[in-house]
């Protein structure tokens, strides 16, 4: 405990200010004009502010039968290289995840068991052998990490449509083993958002061009944007028209009236419609055969805060689609170093070899719908199997990035078909009857603890209502900063709070008054009462601290939300209960002479 009042009232005065500066956005419209520390505000969840839930069916048995069907191909052609016999490869109509090889003896029986044990050791496993048949099926590990792989996709793919879409504070989840929970709160446009949700992701390979420099495509997009009017952003920020005298709206500067943007203003494109537009306003300047797409600066929280602009090819050649890959997954290059491995089909192997060899030292980019997640430099003809080296110094961070990376190759190349299963749009009109009666509850339960605070132990009780004030503003100022999502068990999680934030108090203050009743001196009694009261009050918040960091680790969505307001409560209430509680009651007894602070 700092023992210098100077010293302590200098922090509660700097935890006052703070909580101020980010409170004052929760309260205030501020344009973008406008200035002030912050403007970072509390973001409503889908149980507020209404918007669109959605549960999806990922078709995961599709993607096995497909694997399955790709992994009988290449065991076929595998057969053929190692110069096996055998009579043919099928996959059974009732049975598609498996594969049968028919023979016509048990030597032929051998040399499949032989390129089993070769090349396929920890991926297939032999069911059952015959003299004429050889029934292959994926290990149970191996099935079960792709259907894992499969929903990843799925999410990443999604994640990709609902950042183009501007949405704040999605939440996106897997539900069991084939299901993905969607939850996109202030969501206006549920037509608009369920197309780009199905929208099947488009993959691609693209060599980069070199006849433009970053430089100058930086300086021709800046110059593109300033005469055309338009940035990258999300629409629902774009300005409504501004409506003349007799209630029409004015035409904008293109002859438009229809448009939702005010005379002068920028309008905000999504990403697409962005790449497109900057495209085409660029035709005439972009050498022929090109264009312009953009990868997200690494650390930049999206595209809109900072992005790198490349001039990629898109001559017949020198683009490969991302249905010829197979397969892409984490592993390690010559040094031990994470890498990307992928893996082509035959015709995609063929497409690739021949792009690689003739672009040596040259950057081919991987683009997923128009953004560029890696650009790698191509060091030697890749054939059927590539690897795609990250560098960087931090190992975690690009193990990070190289998931990603292989996520979103698989995400290209094995689309999941989505069904829609549930659907429920969450009115305004609920949004704002719930948070009115969580505002409802939370005045009620803070005035009933206030009333009985002051009327159980008077001068105790004054000082136990200032702290709860500033836990409750030091809170909300939390919640502010950190941007989170607050939920109706998040509004929960705050008027448990103001339960919680007294008890530490009421705890305090008997023990106070056992000091008294021995005879201590007041001041005597205040330090003993809270040294005293320390121990118990730290175990019980740091138990509760610890349920809240497994409820944010292994909860999701409403159960998260909770979990983060009851441990930022926990932080608030032990900072105000006995920093701040101690030092108003040490003032009021040593600065106004208070003699008696409670009655023993």
């Amino acid at each position: 405990m700092i023992e210098n009042p100077k010293a302590r009232w200098a922090i509660i005065a700097a935890a006052l200010v703070l909580a101020v500066v980010y409170l004052v956005p929760n309260f205030a419209d501020f344009g973008e004009d406008d200035w002030w520390f912050t403007k970072e505000k509390i973001v409503y969840g889908l149980d507020i502010q209404g918007g669109l839930h959605l549960v999806m069916g990922v078709d995961v048995e599709g993607v096995i039968r497909e694997k399955t069907k790709r992994m009988a191909g290449s065991f076929e052609q595998d057969l053929k290289e190692a110069g096996a016999s055998f009579q043919k490869v099928e996959i059974p109509e009732n049975q598609r995840d498996r594969v049968v090889v028919s023979v016509n003896s048990s030597a032929e029986v051998e040399g499949v068991k032989k390129l089993v044990n070769d090349r396929y050791p920890a991926t297939l496993q032999i069911l059952t052998e015959t003299q004429n048949e050889v029934v292959l099926r994926y290990f149970d590990d191996v099935m079960l990490r792709y259907k894992n792989q499969v929903v990843e996709q799925a999410i990443e793919v999604i994640r990709n449509r609902i950042d183009e879409f501007g949405v704040s504070e999605p939440s996106i989840a897997a539900q069991g083993t084939d299901r993905i929970l969607i939850q996109l709160p202030g969501i206006k446009e549920s037509a608009r958002a369920k197309e780009l949700i199905n929208k099947t992701a488009k993959l691609n390979f693209r060599i980069v061009s070199y006849e433009k420099s970053p430089a100058e495509l930086q300086g021709m997009i800046v110059e593109a944007e300033k005469a055309g009017n338009f940035t990258l952003g999300n629409p629902e920020e774009n300005e409504e028209p501004v409506k003349a005298e007799d209630g029409s709206k004015e035409d904008m500067a293109d002859g438009s009236a229809d448009k939702p943007m005010a005379t002068g203003a920028v309008t905000k494109l999504r990403y697409s419609e962005y790449v497109d537009k900057i495209n085409d306003a660029l035709k005439s300047q972009l050498p022929e055969g090109s264009m312009i797409a953009f990868e997200k600066v690494d650390g930049a929280e999206s595209l809109e805060v900072a992005k790198t602009p490349y001039l990629l090819s898109t001559k017949d050649g020198e683009v490969i689609s991302g249905e010829l890959l197979e397969d892409a997954f984490m592993g390690f290059d010559r040094y031990n170093k994470p890498a990307v491995n992928f893996r082509m089909n035959v015709e995609g192997a063929r497409a690739m070899s021949t792009l690689t060899g003739q672009n040596i030292e040259k950057q081919m980019a991987i683009v997923l719908d128009k953004v560029i997640q890696s650009a790698p430099t191509i060091q030697s003809e890749i054939a059927g199997e590539g690897q795609i080296t990250l560098g960087g110094r931090d190992y975690e961070k690009t193990m990070s990035e190289g998931k990603l990376v292989a996520t979103a190759l698989r995400a290209g190349a094995l689309p999941a078909a989505l069904t829609q299963l549930e659907e429920r749009t969450v009115g305004p009109t609920l949004g704002i009857d719930a948070i009115n009666r969580g505002k409802q509850a939370g005045l009620v339960g803070l005035v009933l603890i206030i009333l009985f605070m002051f009327g159980y132990y008077r001068q105790l009780g004054i000082v136990a209502n200032i702290a709860l004030a500033l836990n409750v503003a030091m809170l909300l100022a939390i919640l502010s900063s950190l941007q989170a999502t607050l939920t109706l068990p998040g509004v929960a999680g705050i008027v448990l709070t103001l339960g919680m934030a007294v008890d530490a108090n009421v705890i305090i203050f008997e023990r106070v008054k056992e000091e008294l009743r021995k005879g201590a001196g007041t001041m005597a009694a205040i330090k003993d009462g809270f040294g005293h009261a320390f121990s118990a009050i730290f175990d019980a918040n740091i138990t509760t601290a610890i349920v809240c960091v497994v409820l944010m680790y292994y909860g999701t969505g409403p159960v998260r939300g909770f979990a983060v307001t009851l441990i930022c409560g926990i932080i608030t209430s032990m900072f105000t209960a006995i920093f701040v509680s101690r030092t108003i009651l040490e003032y009021m007894v040593l600065r106004m002479g208070m003699k008696q602070i409670a009655k023993v």
